[in-house]
Formats: structure tokens, C-alpha cells, sequence
């Protein structure tokens, strides 16, 4: 039996909602490669500020959607359908982007032309903010709250946004890279928070 409140940790079903997460991914960082070739400038930053955001907001909560996470082991599911979707987000990487040679060279230039400087973080990142956005949603479940995507991610995309656009607007970072570390950040806080409270 499988409700909205049961944990879903069948192997099946996290390896779907993985695949689904992975997609998910991949059309962000297309969205996001295609929108960084228009002009330099002020609009192109927040398109690619929101980019971040909204890609961040389905890599840390659609995780805890797809396993329900209300327990332990919902978290627990959340975090591996987070790390199979980085692992989908690599073949869509290996096989579509790399070959066409979507990434600029100053990203390959970093690892030596190779993909496996960041493949690992990658990996570990969404296993990360997967973790986080399941622990947020079962403390939001065991207090009763609203447990819908929107109402978990917005504390969070409000301190990517502020991070985000104070950082770039006075150009210390770049305008979406503040706004990511502001999210993931941001996520940190409120699930320590959850724990907090849980305990």
C-alpha cells in the first residue's frame, strides 16, 4: 500500500524518479547553456539566476516528492534518487553535450579537458541538496505543514535570490553562481533547523 504519507524506497521506483530528476537536470543545463550565448548583461544574469534556481529547487525537492519522505528511510531513498539522477545527468552529459561541445573552454579547462574534475562534486551535490530538500520535507510532514514543492523551496529561493543578486549586482560573484551557493546555503539552514526541531 502506497500513500502520500507512506516512505516509497522500492528499487524501481527510485530509479524512475531518478530518471525523471536526471531529465529534469539536463533540460535545466541545456536551458542554461543556450541562454549564456545571448549578450552579457543584466537580463541575461537573471534569466540564468532563475535557470539556477528553478533547476536547484528539482534537484533538492523532487527527490522527497517521489519518495514521500516522512521517515529515516524516506530520506534515505530521496538521497539515492538524487544520486541516480546526477548519474542520468552524466549520460545526457557523456552522450548529448560533450560530443557537441556545448560546455565552454574555460569549463574543460579547469579539469584538462577532462569531464572527471566535476563529475564526482556533481555527484555528491545532488546526493547532497536531495538529502537536505528530504530532510526539510519530512520536518515540514512531522509538524503537520504544507508539504507541496512551492511552499518547501521558497525560504530557500528567497536566500538564493537575495544571496544572488546582492553578490552579483555589486560584482563579487557571478550572478547565478551566488544565487546557487545562496540556495544550497539557504536549503542547509532550514534542514538543520528541521532537525532541530525534530529533536
Amino acid at each position: 500500500m502506497t500513500s502520500a504519507t507512506v516512505d516509497r524506497s522500492e528499487f524501481r521506483h527510485v530509479l524512475l524518479s531518478g530518471t525523471i530528476v536526471g531529465a529534469v537536470t539536463g533540460a535545466a543545463v541545456i536551458l542554461f547553456l543556450l541562454v549564456s550565448r545571448l549578450p552579457h548583461g543584466i537580463v541575461a544574469s537573471l534569466v540564468l539566476m532563475i535557470i539556477v534556481l528553478a533547476g536547484g529547487v528539482a534537484a533538492a525537492f523532487l527527490p522527497g516528492f517521489f519518495a514521500a519522505s516522512r521517515t529515516v528511510q524516506g530520506v534515505a531513498s530521496a538521497a539515492a534518487i538524487g544520486l541516480w539522477g546526477t548519474i542520468v545527468f552524466m549520460a545526457i552529459d557523456i552522450i548529448l553535450l560533450r560530443p557537441f561541445k556545448a560546455f565552454p573552454w574555460t569549463w574543460n579547462a579547469i579539469g584538462g579537458g577532462s569531464t572527471w574534475w566535476y563529475l564526482p562534486i556533481w555527484w555528491m551535490l545532488g546526493t547532497f541538496v536531495a538529502w537536505m530538500g528530504a530532510i526539510v520535507t519530512a520536518g515540514r510532514a512531522a509538524r503537520g505543514g504544507d508539504t507541496a514543492i512551492p511552499s518547501l523551496a521558497t525560504p530557500a529561493v528567497v536566500g538564493g535570490l537575495v544571496v544572488g543578486l546582492g553578490l552579483g549586482l555589486a560584482g563579487v560573484l557571478f550572478m547565478p553562481i551566488a544565487a546557487g551557493a545562496g540556495f544550497v546555503l539557504s536549503l542547509v539552514v532550514f534542514a538543520l533547523v528541521a532537525l532541530a526541531r525534530k529533536g
